[in-house]
């Protein structure tokens, strides 16, 4: 699922906090998106 995210796996940002936003704002829509589906 994170592979559709392309800035995740390719790079690690110098700010770990910033990582975190991307990996939570992506884990976000994922769950989104299955939610969605389901309902």
């Amino acid at each position: 699922w994170f592979n559709r995210f392309r800035r995740l796996p390719i790079r690690y940002e110098r700010r770990a906090d910033i990582y975190e936003a991307f990996t939570s704002l992506a884990a976000s829509l994922i769950t989104l998106n299955q939610i969605r589906r389901f309902c």
